[in-house]
């Protein structure tokens, strides 16, 4: 259990991180499809019988390469879900090699987090250390080029590039996440809670912050839960992503109708009391 309090912490904190700039560059669809389609990746590897991270980390890159490679060409939408499917089909025809199938199949969508070894400590730590230093050194021109892209085009920074590069750093935390929680639950903890988080904050920085210790919460309760109520972690980490989502629109929608109501103006007016002028970081 201690190994699983830790990796769960781990991918956490790195599921927070990177879900705050999924969400507020509105990539949810990426982030669905790089770990999605690095799931065939892994399904190569257990028929080959190689180590998972390599299968997982090449997937995850190519799927990444190709949704920005496609994206520059056609529209983003379009090239996630073309390069979603083609993934899939060769993660179905991988699985269709293997003799156990169904337990492959299962532990990599859901993960097998009660059942972290110690050897997979460090490869999940140094994973995690390299994503949190490549967020580090994106942060600036990410959170600008996200929140007020025509100033960041003004000031030279390579949209292109930059989006190649965050489609990376979703690759690595998928490499680091997938074989812990799976393809399902990652995707949950990188929406959910940074979405969550953009309706309690008001800032970049403490919205980054709270997207962590939510991420961190749900999956410390999901392992407890889990462990008492011997139920799968992924119910709960998926409910409890859900429940933190809507209370922060419940949060985010009481504090529109008292701001509208103190400040007794419309909600289109646009004073400084209105939420509709409260910045990026107050709602959706």
């Amino acid at each position: 259990m201690v190994n699983a309090w830790t990796v769960g912490g781990i991918v956490a904190v790195i599921a927070g991180l990177v879900g705050f700039f999924v969400v507020l560059r509105g990539s949810a669809f990426a982030a669905h499809a790089v770990p999605n389609g690095s799931f065939a990746g892994a399904a190569g590897a257990v028929w080959l019988n190689i180590n998972v991270l390599a299968g997982l980390g090449a997937f995850a890159l190519l799927g990444a390469a190709g949704i920005g490679w496609l994206g520059h060409r056609d529209r983003q939408d379009v090239a996630t879900a073309l390069t979603l499917v083609l993934l899939l089909g060769l993660g179905a025809l991988f699985l269709s090699f293997t003799a156990e199938s169904a337990p492959a199949a299962y532990s990599l969508l859901f993960g097998e987090i009660l059942g972290v070894s110690n050897n997979q400590l460090v490869p999940t730590l140094g994973l995690a250390a390299g994503c949190v230093a490549l967020i580090a050194f994106l942060y600036r021109p990410l959170l600008l080029s996200s929140v007020l892209s025509e100033l960041g085009e003004v000031r030279g920074i390579p949209r292109q590039a930059l989006e190649l590069a965050f489609l990376a750093c979703i690759a690595l935390a998928t490499t680091m996440t997938v074989p812990v929680v799976g393809t399902t639950l990652i995707f949950s903890l990188m929406i959910g809670a940074p979405a969550a988080a953009r309706s309690f904050a008001g800032t970049p920085g403490r919205a980054l912050v709270l997207s962590v210790a939510i991420a961190v919460a749900i999956v410390w309760l999901a392992i407890a839960a889990a462990y008492q109520l011997d139920l799968p972690v992924g119910f709960f980490v998926g409910v409890l992503s859900g429940a933190a989502y809507a209370i922060g629109r419940a949060w985010a929608a009481w504090r529109g109708s008292s701001a509208r109501r103190s400040a007794r103006l419309p909600a289109s007016d646009g004073g400084p009391n209105d939420p509709a002028s409260a910045g990026a970081f107050g709602g959706s």
